[in-house]
């Protein structure tokens, strides 16, 4: 099963989206790292990922970006593909 980590906070509706999103693909461990609880965190996924929104979502340490990145994935086919890995 793939490992997905998620940077997000508690009322980001993209955050649920993509949670959701996962959770339709069988995905059910996701390793969220609240930015909102941790602001510290905030800096270190800037630094990361180059991004300032959430979510940001890494699939087997590979970063797909946020919400609507990982939609179009889905759209194309190629999500699942990631999720398999």
């Amino acid at each position: 099963m793939a490992k997905i980590i998620m940077y997000c906070t508690a009322v980001c509706p993209y955050c649920v989206r993509a949670e959701n999103l996962l959770k339709r693909k069988g995905i059910t461990d996701i390793e969220k790292i609240r930015i909102d609880l941790q602001p510290e965190l905030r800096v270190a996924m800037m630094e990361r990922t180059g991004q300032r929104t959430v979510p940001q979502i890494y699939i087997n340490d590979r970063h797909i970006g946020g919400y609507s990145d990982m939609a179009e994935l889905d759209q194309l086919g190629e999500l699942d593909e990631l999720l398999a890995q």
